[in-house]
């Protein structure tokens, strides 16, 4: 579904992006790791068409993301950090950013349910919690019914209930055949849901395949283990 060819970029001296080549197939849920500074946040951009490479190829579908962008209406995506007007009320920005998107939100009631936010939709966003802000920003990903989903640390401020909740959504998605990328630094989550991780180490791809084969390659028993084998190796 997604091939990134040769990619590079670079802001200012710091080399970034060094060449990656990645393929993500149709259907599935792929963790993308990696430490601060490693390159994800930029190659998730670059996805998305928020931050343009140097060099390099991406095609979502067979087709290359370059000169076209009604691609990006087949993504929903979750950032890390939603920064949303505060006087607004949560009704009022579903109801904006049903508007603003070509696509009809066919499931925004049902994940207002599922996240038990009825009691703030008219409430401002500035009087709501961080965790009751990820809910929000959850309805305002998962209400359109979108191939490719990408999700930045999706669980920042979930209570259990609501990371459950998260956990079983994205395992339904992936059901409907729906490719998921997810970053997250909570190993334990990324081990319950991936398929497969992409581990990027100083610009470029260290791994991609199952946590198993991950553990084999580090020879390591636990994938906590394995992932703290590839960091201390990189720093030694």
């Amino acid at each position: 579904m997604i091939e990134v060819k040769d990619l590079y970029k670079k802001f200012g001296k710091n080399e970034v992006l060094k060449g990656i080549d990645l393929n993500i197939e149709r259907g599935g849920i792929f963790s993308v790791l990696g430490p601060n500074g490693s390159g994800k946040t930029t190659l998730i951009k670059c996805i998305l068409g928020m931050v343009l490479p140097d060099s390099g190829n991406i095609s979502i579908n067979g087709k290359t993301l370059k000169n076209n962008f009604k691609y990006r209406n087949e993504i929903d995506y979750l950032p890390q950090i939603a920064n949303f007007p505060g006087n607004l009320k949560v009704s009022e920005l579903i109801a904006m950013i049903k508007d603003l998107r070509d696509s009809k939100a066919t499931k925004d009631q049902e994940l207002i349910e599922l996240f038990k936010l009825q009691p703030f939709l008219n409430k401002k966003l500035a009087n709501l919690s961080g965790g009751t802000k990820q809910k929000v920003n959850l309805v305002l990903t998962f209400m359109f019914d979108s191939p490719l989903i990408i999700l930045d640390e999706p669980t920042s401020g979930l209570d259990p209930i609501s990371h459950l909740r998260l956990k079983n959504l994205i395992f339904s998605e992936r059901e409907k055949g729906k490719t998921i990328l997810v970053t997250s630094h909570i190993l334990s989550f990324v081990e319950e849901i991936a398929d497969e991780i992409v581990f990027l180490l100083e610009g470029k791809i260290y791994f991609k395949g199952s946590i198993p084969d991950l553990k084999a390659k580090t020879e390591q028993p636990d994938f906590e283990h394995a992932i703290a084998s590839i960091l201390s190796s990189s720093y030694a």
